[in-house]
């Protein structure tokens, strides 16, 4: 019996060493945000978009990929803090945000000035337009003056939407033929609605664009174009400084340029994250 008893004690300290160092480990932990800056208390919630290989998608099993997925989920470990992922069409996104559903968008957005005074804005790495054919097509566009006379598809409410329209603003200041722009809520629908020749050709975030070309799903007509800095972006200031904290502690242990090369991703020229515009007002 005693012997018993002393076997049981033993276990129960065994039991102890363990949970004491778990409960220890759990405490050095402290998020890094208040949480009355959080929609939910505890978690990093981001939206994003996943059609956009590989920065975020679905794989085979169903589950969100990409280094967008893999940088929230450094992020989030950094801050101690569950990140959470809203599945959602780029277009509703800004309105949500603005209506506190999440705390940030990961979607590989564009950078714009007029983007940058409705939320806190945060570059990360740089990004351009592809602009690419069907697999075999025999037409070629020189440059993005040979951009007329053409139907376009294209993600809405998209940079490379605005890009167009600028092309196209400028096509007709100087007399050429104009463009037709097709927009769709995502990109998925864009290569399939080019696949189903529903227009010409088609303009995607070069990331995005070189996938399809690797994958054999559509051929490069011209690279590159329009290179601006791509982001994330956050409805709350104090979340957003600790992202660039965080951001800035990736870079100078190494992680930043790990998981953007694995990726293939341009990086920041400077490689020094910070807020950039004048946020709210």
């Amino acid at each position: 019996m005693k012997f018993a008893l002393l076997r049981s004690a033993l276990a129960i300290v065994a039991l102890a060493g363990p949970l004491s160092g778990m409960v220890a480990s759990a405490q050095t932990c402290t998020p890094a945000v208040a949480k009355s800056e959080l929609v939910s208390e505890g978690k990093l919630m981001l939206s994003t978009n996943p059609t956009l290989p590989p920065l975020q998608f679905v794989d085979s099993s169903g589950e969100l990929k990409g280094m967008n997925l893999e940088l929230a989920a450094e992020l989030g470990k950094r801050l101690c803090l569950k990140v959470e992922t809203i599945r959602m069409d780029f277009p509703a996104m800004i309105p949500a945000l603005k209506s506190a559903r999440f705390d940030g968008i990961n979607t590989g957005m564009f950078f714009t000035e007029e983007r940058s005074k409705v939320m806190w804005t945060i570059p990360f790495a740089m990004a351009a337009i592809d602009i690419v054919a069907v697999p075999g097509s025999k037409r070629t566009v020189a440059s993005p003056d040979a951009l007329t006379d053409l139907s376009i598809g294209v993600e809405a409410d998209s940079y490379q939407e605005r890009w167009l329209k600028e092309r196209e603003k400028d096509n007709v200041a100087k007399g050429r033929k104009s463009i037709k722009i097709l927009s769709f809520p995502t990109a998925s629908e864009v290569m399939a609605g080019l696949r189903a020749g529903q227009f010409d050709i088609a303009a995607f975030p070069n990331y995005a664009g070189g996938a399809f070309v690797k994958a054999g799903q559509a051929t490069m007509l011209l690279a590159a174009q329009g290179a601006s800095p791509t982001m994330m972006s956050f409805r709350s200031k104090p979340v957003a400084d600790a992202v660039v904290k965080a951001f800035n502690d990736m870079v100078k242990d190494g992680t930043y340029d790990r998981i953007l090369d694995a990726y293939g991703m341009t990086k920041l020229p400077e490689k020094v994250i910070a807020i950039r515009g004048t946020g709210p007002v």
